[in-house]
């Protein structure tokens, strides 16, 4: 596959998986409907679209990312991807925590706006900041980078293992058993972990995820989606952990194999906005759905509409804010960008 496919397919899925992550997050059912049977039913086609689409996105970020940190890796590379990814990681981790705390804390004392947040008077002290940015208590979804920055660190770890087939296959299997067994790692998430490692094992060895499209790399990836739904429906049937998580590794690697790279149509400006998309949609989803129950009458089929629509304002919305950041403080937006 030519580099530039490659990059213009890597764009896209992120870009597909940053609006599943919305979904995700744009729940609202209970806040428009309370605990009525119309509600119950409203959040349950809610929850299926977010956990049978949504959930494939984080997994699908941890892959990519590895897999971009592996590719061509060597020990004379880990400083160089080290430094780069303290520029568009840990810096931009930093500051949209901070961002986010001082907005909450400002917002909490705005009369309307603190009900509609509804998280009391945000306290005002080193130890709620510190506590605030260590642990994303105002911005949850950064959950998914903290777990990056720390797997990031353990690269050399992680590199000695996986280079050699074996031990790495060895690994994924041990890492799948702490899956299976809902063991608890230190700072860790084991699935993640697991992510992480079939992205970077993918890398090493498998480069032939990046030969150009072909109905032979279709139909594999079609085994793998179907392979997906199979263990989707073991999970929503037995709550298993281990088939939980085989469903959002097997699909989003299907779904790679099965799109071809040369039919995917040009990128558009507003697909590149993925990591700010990331960052801001978590507070105006929040903000939109509350708003929107409190002045809204009562209804089944709007907060169906604003749940099926939300990625896509969050997209426009975001582009918006992004352009402007741009055009106005250039270099503000490369940092909060992480220099993307």
């Amino acid at each position: 596959m030519e580099e530039g496919r490659f990059r213009k397919k890597i764009t896209w899925f992120t870009f597909a998986f940053s609006l599943f992550v919305v979904w995700v997050h744009s729940y609202n059912a209970e806040l428009f409907l309370g605990r009525t049977e119309a509600g119950v039913r409203v959040d349950r086609f809610e929850h299926f679209i977010g956990e049978s689409v949504g959930q494939i996105a984080v997994p699908g970020f941890f892959m990519i990312s590895a897999y971009l940190f592996y590719r061509n890796f060597g020990w004379g590379s880990l400083k160089r991807k080290w430094v780069s990814r303290f520029h568009s990681i840990l810096i931009p981790y930093l500051l949209w925590n901070t961002i986010y705390y001082l907005g909450y804390v400002i917002g909490s004392r705005l009369p309307f706006v603190g009900r509609v947040m509804g998280k009391g008077l945000v306290p005002v002290n080193l130890s709620h900041f510190l506590d605030s940015i260590l642990h994303f208590r105002y911005l949850y979804v950064f959950w998914y980078l903290k777990q990056l920055i720390l797997l990031i660190l353990l690269a050399p770890i992680l590199y000695w293992i996986l280079k050699r087939f074996w031990s790495g296959l060895l690994f994924l299997g041990a890492v799948f058993w702490l899956v299976w067994e809902a063991a608890n790692l230190p700072l860790i998430n084991e699935d993640a972990l697991f992510y992480y490692s079939l992205g970077a094992f993918a890398a090493l060895h498998g480069r032939q995820l990046e030969r150009p499209w072909s109905r032979r790399r279709f139909w594999t990836g079609v085994g793998f989606v179907a392979a997906g739904i199979g263990n989707y429906y073991l999970t929503m049937r037995y709550f298993l952990p281990g088939t939980t998580v085989l469903y959002r590794a097997l699909t989003p690697a299907g779904l790679w194999l099965m799109v071809d790279e040369k039919r995917l149509p040009e990128l558009r400006p507003w697909m590149e906005y993925n990591f700010f998309l990331y960052a801001v949609h978590f507070a105006l989803v929040r903000l939109l759905n509350k708003t929107a129950a409190f002045l809204a009458p009562p209804s089944v089929w709007f907060p169906i509409a604003l749940y099926l629509v939300m990625p896509f304002l969050m997209a426009a919305v975001s582009y918006r804010g992004a352009s402007v950041l741009q055009r106005f403080a250039p270099g503000v937006w490369r940092v909060l960008n992480g220099r993307r």
